[in-house]
């Protein structure tokens, strides 16, 4: 008779879960970093980026209040400030630059020569963002508080969560007009950039990026905050109408 030897069966090694980055980021960068997070997770598929989007200031509260993130990927530099001044901020570099304009629906037939036109009969409602939480509408305040209109302007103005509400006002014609950057009226063929606004009459517009010093993965937090300053990136960056700073 032959003995047959019990051959013990090695455990499956199970497979490593991919190590999860949570990136708080302003909403306007939506469109450009959701390439970057495809592009970002084929080269790196032990990295699965979650984002998180929002005004900047309620993104600021949150990472304020413990919320967990690995990275701040801020649209101002009040924001990003404060949670450095609070101690929440490693490493940080200011890696983008955008532009305010006025946009209006496509089919509108106003044209405008200066903001002080939104003071016109004619324009019933102007859509910005909360000024305390929204840096696209603290630039908007700011523009119009420049130009004197900012006080004869409230009953028109119409407050939005964030940018992206202020297009969407636009789009569907619930306003007359609205604040938002250039890369948001790029991403959109509802609307028309009636007005360039002059970046003398507010803060300079600057995306800063920050590491959470807190993060439970700093070194991929890093890793990952270090592409965004890459070539590849900021290629992507300037395809949707950002600047390199």
């Amino acid at each position: 008779m032959i003995a047959l030897l019990a051959v013990p069966v090695q455990p499956a090694i199970a497979a490593k879960a991919p190590t999860e980055l949570l990136i708080s980021a302003a909403v306007s960068l939506k469109d450009s970093l959701d390439e970057i997070e495809k592009s970002y997770e084929k080269a790196h598929p032990d990295i699965n980026l979650t984002f998180n989007y929002g005004s900047s200031g309620a993104l600021q509260k949150q990472i304020e209040q413990g919320a967990p993130a690995d990275l701040f990927f801020s649209a101002g530099k009040k924001q990003m400030d404060a949670l450095i001044k609070a101690g929440l901020i490693g490493n940080n570099k200011t890696i983008l630059n955008n532009e305010l304009v006025l946009v209006i629906p496509s089919d509108s037939k106003k044209t405008f020569t200066t903001v002080k036109q939104l003071t016109d009969n004619g324009i019933k409602k102007v859509a910005i963002g909360q000024p305390e939480t929204v840096p696209a509408g603290q630039y908007a305040k700011e523009t119009l508080t420049a130009r004197n209109i900012w006080d004869s302007l409230q009953s028109k103005l119409v407050y939005a969560k964030d940018v992206r509400q202020v297009l969407t006002y636009v789009e569907t014609g619930n306003v007359d007009a609205g604040f938002v950057y250039k890369t948001d009226a790029l991403t959109s063929k509802k609307v028309k950039i009636a007005l360039n606004i002059l970046s003398s009459v507010h803060s300079p517009i600057v995306y800063p990026a920050g590491v959470i010093k807190e993060s439970k993965h700093a070194a991929e937090a890093t890793e990952f905050y270090t592409y965004l300053q890459s070539k590849d990136a900021g290629a992507v960056f300037k395809k949707y109408g950002f600047k390199l700073n």
